[in-house]
C-alpha cells in the first residue's frame, strides 16, 4: 500500500492542524513529506516540532525536491490556483484549500489545466461535505424526499470574529490580501453546501455591508436573495458580528420541509399529500382544524435525526479520501473542479452589491475583476494617505 507524502504549503492555523493530524497517525496512507513557509519563525518551530521533516521557504523548491507526492495549499486565497497549477504541472497531486481562488477567472485557469492532467489527483478541501449530517441531507434531497424545491433559507451567523482577529495579520480582511471578508473566508463551506445540495441559482440580488460593525474594508454582513430560475427562491444570510449566532437551514419542497438546526439536527416534515393537491382538495373546515391547533398527524409526519460532529474528524476524512483517491482510485468527495461553483456564487453576491442590481450567473468575469481591482486601488490609496 502506497503512503502519500504530503507537502504542507503554509504552516499557519490550518496547515498546523493538518500536520498535527498526520504526525499523530490519524490519517491513513499519509505522512508529512515536507513543510514550506516564508516565515523564519515557522522554520524554527518546525525544526523543534518536526525535526525529521524537510523545511522549505520556497514552495517551488519543495515541489521539485522529490520529497512530496502531493501538496495542500494552506496559504492566502489568491495563491491557491497558482500553487495548484504548479503542483499539477509537476505531476504532484493537489489538494487546494477553500476557496479555490478569489475570482472565477483564475479558478477556471486552474480547472482547465487540471483537466489536462487526468491521472493526477485534484481535490478541494470542502470538509463539510464529509459531515454525515450534510451527506444525509443531500441524500434526502436527491431522492426527492420532499419533492421539488420551492424555497431555501439559510441563516449562518455563527462566524463571530472580534476586531483582534482582523488585526492579527495585515492581509486579513483586505481586498488585496484576502479578496473579501465573510464570503471568502468563513462562509465558503455553506456556499458550497448550498449549491451542492440545492443547485446553483440563476440570479442573485444582494445587500452587503462593508466594515459595518468592524474596522475593515471588506464585508462583515451579507443578505442575499437567490433566484433558481424555475420559480424557486432562496435567502442566504451571513455575518461575523453576531456573537450569539444562528445556524438554521430550511428547505421547502412541494411534499414537505427539511430543517437543519446548528448543523447537528435534521427535522424532516413529510406531507401525506403534496401541497398542491391539498390546496386543490381541502375544504375550509379542514383548513381551520389545522390552524386552530388540531391533530395534524393526517397532514404530515415528522422525523428527527441527531448528529454529533467531532472537531477535526471532517478534515481527517478529506485528507484520507484524497490519499485513497491517489492510492486506489476511491472517488473524491470534493473534486477540485467543484471549487469554481462557490467562488462564482460569492463573486455574484459581491458584484450585485457593487452594481446595486440583480446579476445573472455566470457573471461577467472581466467586469468582476475590474471592479475588484478598483476596490484594491481604493484600499491602497487609503493606506497611503
Amino acid at each position: 500500500m502506497m503512503t502519500v507524502r504530503l507537502g504542507i504549503s503554509g504552516i499557519g492555523q490550518q496547515g498546523g492542524a493538518y500536520a498535527g493530524f498526520i504526525s499523530e497517525g490519524k490519517v491513513k496512507n499519509m505522512v508529512i513529506g515536507a513543510i514550506c513557509d516564508i516565515d523564519p519563525e515557522k522554520k524554527a518551530m518546525c525544526a523543534e516540532k518536526y525535526p525529521d521533516v524537510p523545511f522549505f521557504d520556497n514552495y517551488i523548491d519543495m515541489l521539485e525536491s522529490g520529497k512530496v507526492d502531493a501538496v495542500v495549499t494552506t496559504v492566502p486565497h489568491y495563491l491557491h490556483p497558482e500553487m495548484g497549477i504548479e503542483a499539477l504541472k509537476r505531476d504532484i497531486h493537489a489538494l487546494v484549500e477553500k476557496p479555490a481562488g478569489v475570482y472565477t477567472k483564475q479558478v477556471k485557469e486552474l480547472n482547465v489545466f487540471a483537466a489536462t492532467k487526468p491521472d493526477v489527483t485534484f481535490g478541494i478541501f470542502f470538509n463539510q461535505r464529509t459531515n454525515p449530517l450534510y451527506q444525509k441531507l443531500k441524500e434526502l434531497i436527491d431522492s426527492d424526499e420532499i419533492g421539488k424545491i420551492r424555497r431555501t433559507n439559510w441563516i449562518i451567523t455563527t462566524w463571530w470574529r472580534p476586531q483582534g482577529y482582523y488585526d492579527s495579520s495585515a492581509w486579513r480582511a483586505t481586498w488585496e490580501g484576502e479578496g473579501g471578508g465573510v464570503l471568502v473566508n468563513q462562509a465558503p463551506h455553506q456556499i458550497d453546501l448550498l449549491q451542492w445540495i440545492c443547485g446553483m441559482p440563476k440570479k442573485v440580488y444582494s445587500n452587503v455591508k462593508y466594515g459595518y460593525q468592524r474596522n475593515i474594508a471588506v464585508e462583515d454582513e451579507v443578505t442575499t436573495l437567490l433566484d433558481y430560475g424555475n420559480g424557486a427562491t432562496g435567502v442566504f444570510i451571513t455575518a461575523t458580528h453576531d456573537v450569539l449566532g444562528t445556524d438554521r437551514l430550511e428547505i421547502l419542497g412541494d411534499k414537505g420541509k427539511i430543517i437543519v438546526d446548528d448543523s447537528k439536527k435534521i427535522t424532516i416534515k413529510r406531507l401525506n399529500t403534496p401541497e398542491s393537491e391539498m390546496s386543490a382538495s381541502m375544504s375550509m373546515q379542514d383548513v381551520m382544524k389545522i390552524f386552530m391547533g388540531g391533530d395534524v398527524s393526517d397532514v404530515y409526519s415528522e422525523e428527527v435525526l441527531e448528529f454529533e460532529s467531532v472537531w477535526g474528524a471532517q478534515h481527517i476524512a478529506v485528507l484520507e479520501n484524497f490519499a485513497a483517491n491517489i492510492v486506489d482510485g476511491t472517488p473524491l468527495i470534493a473534486p477540485g473542479s467543484d471549487g469554481i461553483h462557490g467562488v462564482a456564487l460569492a463573486n455574484a453576491i459581491h458584484l450585485s452589491s457593487w452594481l446595486g442590481k440583480e446579476v445573472e450567473l455566470p457573471i461577467d468575469e472581466e467586469l468582476y475583476l475590474a471592479e475588484l481591482n478598483k476596490k484594491i486601488e481604493e484600499e491602497k490609496s487609503l493606506v497611503n494617505q
